[in-house]
């Protein structure tokens, strides 16, 4: 079978849907994912970015999705998909030109605290818990901590100043870490993910807000530390033996706090 998996979203959400993913290969599998996602899916014959594919053209009133879309389609026997699950002009769309569509919501249930990695997979047929990842090649692991302290919401972000308290108390070197367009002097800033993920498996201890990125240290196999403020643990923690929350308040969330994790996982 010929199978296609549409998985949009940020890095943390294909993150936590990769056992799903992969427990939907098929004998040919291509997955099409959100661009710097793209190196992460490691199972696929073929990975393709979203915004390269031409899909969002489905749908649109009046304007007639290229030929060379609709005939890529039309090569899968299925075609599961987390795109377009909300958009109703979409789902006519395949419907009509009858496309082998089957939509997943691609966000767990508001009040189900049901964790997102179990859902993904649970709408899979399949039962968790589930572990997201990534498997890099061995390296040996340095005597370093990396503190990631941003994330997709200022929201999210435990205040800087403690970061910077934090990283003169941990008793090792410390890296930053920060994508492209996040300031911060003297950052390390890896931009294949994959690659990163490398890196950051080799961190003898990782420390970080509710972030993509944090999802991608866990997933890595790094001891990590995750800091959540608004957004609930119980769904959207990263997940793996050696992955420690510390929840609550973010301006009440103390450096000691952070350390008694860190202890714990050291």
């Amino acid at each position: 079978m010929r199978r296609l998996l549409i998985r949009p979203g940020g890095i943390g959400d294909c993150i936590l849907s990769l056992p799903a993913l992969e427990s939907l290969k098929a004998g040919y599998t291509e997955v099409w994912v959100r661009g710097d996602v793209v190196p992460l899916i490691r199972f696929a014959d073929r990975v393709r970015s979203i915004a390269c594919t031409g899909i969002d053209m489905l749908g649109l009133g009046g304007i007639n999705p290229p030929q060379a879309l609709l005939d890529q389609l039309r090569g899968f026997q299925s075609i599961i998909s987390w795109y377009g699950a909300n958009r109703e002009e979409f789902r006519a769309a395949v419907q009509r030109l009858g496309l082998p569509f089957q939509f997943f919501p691609a966000l767990p249930t508001p009040g189900e605290r049901v964790h997102a990695a179990d859902y993904f997979l649970r709408q899979a047929g399949l039962s968790g818990p589930a572990i997201p990842k990534i498997d890099c090649p061995p390296s040996p692991v340095g005597n370093f901590a990396v503190l990631h302290p941003f994330s997709g919401s200022p929201r999210k972000n435990w205040p800087m100043e403690r970061f910077r308290n934090l990283a003169s108390v941990l008793g090792m070197p410390v890296e930053w870490c920060a994508g492209p367009e996040e300031g911060l002097e003297g950052a390390i800033r890896i931009g294949d993910l994959f690659e990163l993920a490398c890196w950051l498996r080799t961190a003898r201890i990782y420390i970080g807000n509710d972030s993509g990125i944090t999802h991608l240290a866990a997933a890595a196999g790094a001891p990590v530390v995750a800091i959540f403020g608004p957004t609930d643990p119980a769904v959207w923690a990263p997940r793996g033996d050696r992955v420690r929350v510390v929840a609550g308040n973010l301006e009440e969330i103390t450096v000691e706090q952070i350390l008694d994790a860190v202890r714990q996982l050291l």
